[in-house]
C-alpha cells in the first residue's frame, strides 16, 4: 500500500482495492446488474468495487455475485455492512460469539445486515441462476483508519450487543415511533423491501411514505421512501455519501447546484444506484404506472448520528424549508421547468398527474 505515499497523499483503501484483482467501476450512477465481476479471493465470491462520484469518506459499495450452487468463504470483519439483494436467491448463516447459529433465506429486494464481526457465510442454493447483491459498507473508512487487512478480517473481539433479538434474523422486528421521517423499524433482516409497510411523511411531498431501518445497531443508516403513482418528491439537499438504490417502479432524478443553468439527470429502475454530491439539490420523480420506491444508505442514523453534521441536520429537520434555514425546496418555489419536464415524461408513459392538490397545473400547457 504505497501508491500515494511518495507525494504524501496516502489512500490505503484505494491501494487495497487495486490489490484485490477485481474490476473497479466508477460513474455518477451505476447499474449493479451490469457491473463486470471477477473472482475475489478474500470473499470467495465474484465481485467488483462500485465507486460513485458522489461518495464520501465513510461509505463504499461492492457488487458480489455467487455462481449457481456456489458459496462464499466464511467471513468476519470489523467494518459494518448492509446487504441489498439485486437478483437471485440464497441464504446466509451467522454464528454469534456464544455459538448460536442463525440462518435465513433471501431473494430479490431483501435487505439485511450482519452483526459486527460475527462469522457468516453466503450460499446460492440455485443450480441454475447466479445470485447478485450489493454490499454497502464502511470499509473505506475502516481501511484508511487501521491500514491493516489482517486486523480488519481477523480481529478476535466480539460485539454481542449487535446481534439483537433472535427473531430479528427471521424478519421480525420492533417499530419505534418517533415522528414522520424519523419512524424506525429495528431488525436484522427485511425479506422483501418492496412490500414493507412505510409510514406517511406529508412534509416531503405528495402523499409520500418513508421508514428508517435500524439494522444490527449500525452507524450505517438505511431508509426507504415511496412516491405514489403520478407524483414526485420535493427538491432537497444534504451531505454527500447518501447511496440511493431504486427498488420498485421507474423514474429519474434531477440534480443541480444553485448556480447551474441546467439539470443533471439520472434515470433509474431496480438495480441502479447513484449518490448525489455534497450539498447538490436533487429531486426524485415517479414516471411509472406503479408506486416508485427507493432505498437510501448513508453514514449516521437517528440513534447514532456519529458526526456533528448529522446531529445538526437532524436538529434543524431534513424537511425544513430552505427559506427558513433548512434544506428542502417547497413545490411553490421550484424551478418552473421541473413540473413541465415531468408532465412530458408521464405523458409518454401513459400516466396521469396526481399533483393537482399540490401545484396549480393550469399554469402548464399539456402537450398532446
Amino acid at each position: 500500500m504505497t501508491r500515494h505515499i511518495a507525494r504524501g497523499l496516502a489512500d490505503p483503501y484505494l491501494d487495497w482495492a487495486d490489490a484485490q484483482g477485481v474490476p473497479i467501476v466508477q460513474d455518477f450512477g451505476i447499474d449493479i446488474r451490469k457491473v463486470p465481476v471477477a473472482p475475489w479471493a478474500r470473499y470467495g465470491m465474484n465481485g467488483a468495487f462500485c465507486h460513485l462520484k458522489g461518495r464520501d469518506d465513510f461509505i463504499s459499495i461492492f457488487a458480489f455475485e455467487i455462481p449457481p450452487g456456489g458459496k462464499s468463504v466464511p467471513l468476519k470483519h470489523i467494518c459494518e455492512e448492509v446487504i441489498y439483494v439485486i437478483s437471485g436467491h440464497g441464504s446466509t448463516s451467522v454464528t454469534l460469539a456464544d455459538g448460536r447459529r442463525h440462518s435465513f433465506e433471501w431473494g430479490p429486494k431483501s435487505l439485511f445486515s450482519i452483526p459486527l464481526n460475527a462469522t457468516h457465510q453466503y450460499f446460492n442454493g440455485s443450480g441454475r441462476e447466479p445470485a447478485r447483491f450489493a454490499s454497502v459498507n464502511n470499509m473505506v473508512f475502516t481501511m484508511n483508519c487501521f491500514r491493516d487487512e489482517d486486523f480488519i478480517f481477523n480481529c478476535p473481539v466480539e460485539f454481542p450487543e449487535r446481534a439483537g433479538r433472535p427473531d430479528y434474523f427471521v424478519g421480525e422486528g420492533e417499530f419505534i415511533s418517533i415522528s414522520p421521517g424519523r419512524h424506525q423499524w429495528e431488525t436484522n433482516f427485511v425479506p422483501d423491501l418492496s412490500g414493507f409497510e412505510l409510514r406517511q411523511w406529508a412534509e416531503r411531498g405528495a402523499g409520500g411514505t418513508n421508514l428508517r431501518f435500524m439494522l444490527t445497531e449500525n452507524t450505517i443508516g438505511a431508509h426507504s421512501s415511496e412516491m405514489p403513482v403520478g407524483t414526485y418528491k420535493k427538491g432537497h439537499r444534504h451531505f454527500d455519501g447518501v447511496c440511493v438504490f431504486a427498488v420498485t417502479g421507474q423514474g429519474y432524478s434531477l440534480l443541480w447546484r444553485e448556480e447551474d443553468q441546467d439539470f443533471t439527470r439520472v434515470d433509474w429502475e431496480h438495480g441502479c444506484v447513484y449518490c448525489p454530491p455534497d450539498s447538490m439539490f436533487h429531486q426524485h420523480f415517479n414516471i411509472s404506472s406503479d408506486p416508485s420506491r427507493y432505498l437510501a444508505l448513508q453514514i449516521g442514523t437517528v440513534r447514532y448520528p456519529l458526526l456533528q453534521m448529522k446531529r445538526d441536520i437532524w436538529t434543524v429537520g431534513v424537511d425544513k424549508n430552505v427559506k427558513e434555514g433548512g434544506a428542502q425546496v417547497e413545490y411553490e418555489d421550484q424551478d418552473s421547468r421541473v413540473h413541465q419536464i415531468w408532465l412530458d415524461e408521464i405523458a409518454r408513459h401513459g400516466v396521469e398527474s396526481r399533483m393537482g392538490p399540490f401545484i396549480d397545473e393550469t399554469l402548464f400547457a399539456r402537450k398532446p
